[in-house]
């Protein structure tokens, strides 16, 4: 089975939240409704500086993610 490294989460008791979840490393789910990333991944204090920069184009590239999705459903 082939998983795209993007996926579009939903659940019923978090209606106003719209969820990302990436699956390649590092993996984590973000709500971007909120901006707030949970990671899958551990990380050490010496990989800080890089989280910052992942985090940053992790919310770039959820973002983008999902809003050509969205404008798929719009467009059809």
């Amino acid at each position: 089975m082939t998983i795209p490294k993007f996926l579009i989460g939903d659940h019923s008791a978090h209606e106003d939240a719209i969820f990302v979840i990436h699956t390649e490393f590092p993996r984590f789910i973000i709500d971007l409704t909120k901006d707030e990333i949970e990671w899958f991944e551990e990380f050490d204090k010496q990989d800080e500086a890089e989280l910052a920069t992942e985090t940053e184009n992790a919310i770039k590239e959820a973002t983008a993610f999902y809003d050509a999705e969205i404008a798929k459903y719009k467009d059809g």
